[in-house]
């Protein structure tokens, strides 16, 4: 197949002739003149074939604006004779969208615009087909359809906006940024893409490189100054076509910021300052702040403070604040008004972080601080911070142990009183003299008991007693040798029925609670009651030990078991103390290697007995079977006490149950009846009522003392009462004799009790106490006795009192 292209820019590309068994979808002609399937058939007979013309590309020119169709080029087949049997068909990338081809003669037009950025080629394929029987003339063959670039796309920088910095104080020509910019046109045609750089906005501070787009100072060291100016804006512009008159542009804003250098020293914001301090401050007080400025900003304007000279070099320090950048003064000593009232120090400053480019005599600065002690009240000072004193532990009471001595700084000279913080004596032992300040014995002491004691001595101003101090005073008690030495320990010692003369059976050794300065240095030896008729001999050792020695070769548990063998124990030390210590030795049977096998006399004797164990034991159970016995007979001995009240059902003297309804009539076990019917009785009854010996029987329980009746013949107090109410006077006759048989009773309980007296019942000769159905007989009756018993009976008095109208 052969093209004809029919552009102005573009021909056709003149392709290398391959072997027929080379080519792919390229038509091929044979030697003879023969058409495809020839060539078909030479691939198996491997026959030489003519070579003919390779084509693969077109060239479009994009952006294309006339309202026709673009016309790209011709195709032509050597199957196309003419005769319009072939039909040309294309396919690929935009055929018969983007590309179409005319099928009877192969004209390949672009039916729109289009643009090299967003797709730079298209890839076709096309063939000839048979119009009658659709059948392929020959392979299908590829091409390239390219568009040339046109100058339609303007300069884009990377970043709409840029931010740099560079150190203040730079060197001309330092570089700050680099700015890209790219153009989407054919960089490997024509200029569309070449771009330059250039500077719109910055002079004259900043410059650009025009091709390389690296921005840079234009000004020297002393222009361009953070603290004059800090901020910069700067305009690139990039131009495509190599910056010529026609091109397009782009253009970016460059934010450019000078950074800081020390190139600043502090300065302090006054030559001289004045702080005052009270003379009690303790160390690390401040004092005051001192204020530097520094036109540089962080790490550079990092300052530090140091005293240089001056009277108060050692009386303070000076730090810095890491927030504030300021100098406090600090005190580091005691200060004292009556001493030194003032103090001048002078304070220099400089930066943490010295730049050397920027170094000079004038890096540092001087301020001279003016320091005044104030004068305050004071507490007492002692002249030691603290005190030692010895004494004897045999020392007599009222004997001086030391003495302390205090003194008021101030001006003044206030007296000064001293006292012992009885926190730190609880037991009284010391004493010190509110004027002097002798410390001396409240009580004996013994060292070994407490070695030290340790107290703490108040002085304080007599006229300003909130103004005190403290001082520890520690008091050690000297040893004296008052203590005789002792056995260390408790000695089990046997000796052997069958022994020899001389032969050491124990060694002893002793102890001493003193403690002698050149140590302790006993001697042992035999007591004089001892000595005559000794079965043992005491041998000192010379090294605060002594041997136990036997005198004779044989003892017998028979006739001795136990010898007790007295030993006076003296120590060296001054005035000289002994001690007589007891050694029991027991006498037992011991095998050939001297062992001990049995030492109690009882083993041996030839009739069975109990052991001591046992003993103990039968003593114990006897012991308690005593105990049982004694205590069982204590219980039947022990008298009962009456109760007071015998049965749950006697309710004539207590009360025990509630809510208990009456028998009526038939119910004669509450009290007798008999004594409403025959109230003569009653006095019978009251004489022979035993008194009691604790109370004085009295009549004010039921009358008051206005209207208090006389007594009768039978003794017994009765109210005043009407005949036509005999009945009702029976009935306080027998409740009055009840109460004075209680009050008199000798057995009863000491307390209050409450005692009803009453009855319920129909019909019965004495009526009932109830208030219930006794309307009848209210009238005939007198309650008027009641409002005379007091504020307790007043309630009862109003109730019983009351007119009927009250009621009605």
């Amino acid at each position: 197949m052969r093209t004809i292209l029919l552009g102005v820019i573009c021909a056709l590309c003149l392709g290398l002739s391959l072997d027929a068994l080379s080519l792919s979808g390229r038509r091929t002609e044979t030697a003879d003149g023969e058409g495809p399937e020839a060539a078909i058939r030479g691939e198996k007979l491997l026959r030489r074939v003519r070579r003919g013309w390779m084509w693969n590309q077109f060239f479009l020119q994009e952006e294309y604006t006339g309202s026709d169709y673009q016309y790209i080029g011709k195709l032509q087949s050597d199957q196309d004779h003419g005769n319009g049997l072939v039909k040309y068909v294309l396919s690929g990338e935009g055929a018969g969208t983007i590309f179409v081809i005319d099928e009877n003669n192969g004209d390949l037009h672009a039916t729109r615009r289009l643009d090299r950025e967003e797709k730079a080629f298209y890839i076709l394929k096309a063939t000839v087909v048979n119009k009658r029987t659709g059948q392929k003339l020959e392979p299908e063959t590829e091409f390239t359809v390219k568009l040339h670039d046109i100058n339609d796309n303007e300069p884009q920088f990377s970043k709409e906006v840029y931010t740099g910095s560079v150190p203040e104080r730079s060197d001309i020509g330092t570089s700050v940024i680099q700015v890209t910019a790219t153009d989407a046109d054919d960089s490997m045609y024509g200029n569309s893409a070449k771009l330059v750089y250039s500077i719109s906005q910055g002079h004259p501070y900043f410059s650009v490189d025009p091709n390389t787009g690296v921005i840079r100072t234009a000004l020297g060291p002393g222009d361009m100054d953070r603290e004059q100016r800090e901020h910069y804006q700067v305009v690139i512009e990039a131009k495509d076509m190599a910056g010529q008159r026609g091109g397009l542009t782009g253009t970016t804003v460059v934010n450019i910021t000078l950074t800081d250098v020390n190139d600043n020293p502090p300065r302090f914001t006054q030559s001289i300052y004045q702080f005052r301090v009270p003379e009690s401050s303790k160390s690390g007080t401040p004092v005051g702040r001192i204020r530097a400025t520094d036109r540089d900003i962080g790490k550079n304007a990092e300052m530090y403070f140091t005293i240089v000279s001056g009277d108060g070099m050692d009386m303070f320090d000076i730090t810095t604040d890491k927030d504030t950048q300021e100098g406090v003064i600090t005190v580091s000593k005691p200060l004292d008004y009556e001493k030194k009232p003032s103090y001048t120090v002078e304070i220099q400053v400089q930066n943490t972080q010295v730049d050397p480019r920027f170094m000079s005599a004038g890096s540092k600065d001087m301020a001279t601080v003016r320091i005044a002690v104030e004068d305050v009240d004071e507490p007492p000072l002692f002249d030691k911070a603290s005190y030692l004193m010895e004494v004897k532990e045999d020392a007599a009471v009222g004997v001086a142990v030391g003495s302390v001595s205090a003194m008021d700084p101030d001006g003044a000279r206030s007296m000064v009183k001293y006292s012992i913080d009885r926190r730190t004596d609880m037991d009284r032992l010391f004493n010190v003299h509110p004027g002097n300040g002798s410390v001396f014995l409240l009580r004996s002491l013994d060292r070994e008991e407490t070695a030290w004691h340790n107290i703490s001595i108040i002085a304080t101003e007599f006229h300003n007693p909130r103004q005190s101090s403290h001082v520890p005073v520690y008091i050690r008690l000297l040893d004296i040798n008052d203590n005789a030495p002792t056995f260390a320990t408790v000695y089990e010692t046997f000796v052997c029925e069958r022994t020899k003369a001389g032969q050491r059976i124990q060694t002893v050794s002793a102890v001493d609670a003193d403690e002698p300065s050149t140590g302790h240095k006993f001697f042992f030896s035999l007591a004089p009651e001892g000595t005559h008729r000794s079965n043992f001999t005491v041998r000192d050792n010379g090294d605060n030990t002594a041997g136990i020695l036997t005198r004779r070769a044989s003892y017998s548990r028979l006739h001795q078991s136990v010898y007790l063998v007295p030993v006076v124990i003296t120590d060296g030390d001054y005035p000289m103390q002994s001690s007589t210590g007891t050694l029991t030795v027991r006498v037992c049977t011991c095998n050939h290697e001297g062992n001990m096998e049995v030492c109690n006399a009882e083993a041996l004797s030839s009739s069975p007995g109990l052991s001591t164990g046992a003993l103990i034991a039968i003593l114990l159970c006897a012991i308690i079977l005593l105990m049982i016995v004694v205590l069982f007979t204590a219980l039947k001995r022990q008298r009962k006490q009456e109760p007071l009240i015998i049965s749950k059902e006697d309710v004539r003297d207590n009360v025990v149950s509630y809510n208990d309804e009456g028998g009526g009539e038939e119910d004669t076990q509450a009290f007798d009846i008999g004594a409403l019917r025959h109230p003569d009785a009653a006095a019978a009854l009251e004489e022979s009522a035993k008194q009691r010996r604790d109370i004085i029987p009295t009549d004010t329980l039921l009358y008051p003392p206005h209207r208090r009746p006389a007594p009768t013949a039978s003794g017994l107090i009765m109210p005043q009462v009407s005949m036509a109410s005999r009945d009702n006077g029976d009935v306080r006759e027998f409740i009055n004799q009840r109460v004075l048989e209680n009050d008199c009773n000798p057995t009863a309980p000491p307390y209050d009790s409450l005692a009803t007296y009453a009855y319920e019942g129909a019909g019965s000769v004495a009526e009932s106490l109830s208030s219930l159905g006794s309307a009848s007989s209210e009238a005939e009756q007198d309650y008027h006795y009641l409002s005379d018993w007091g504020p307790r009976f007043r309630k009862l008095a109003d109730l019983y009192g009351a007119e009927d109208s009250d009621f009605s």
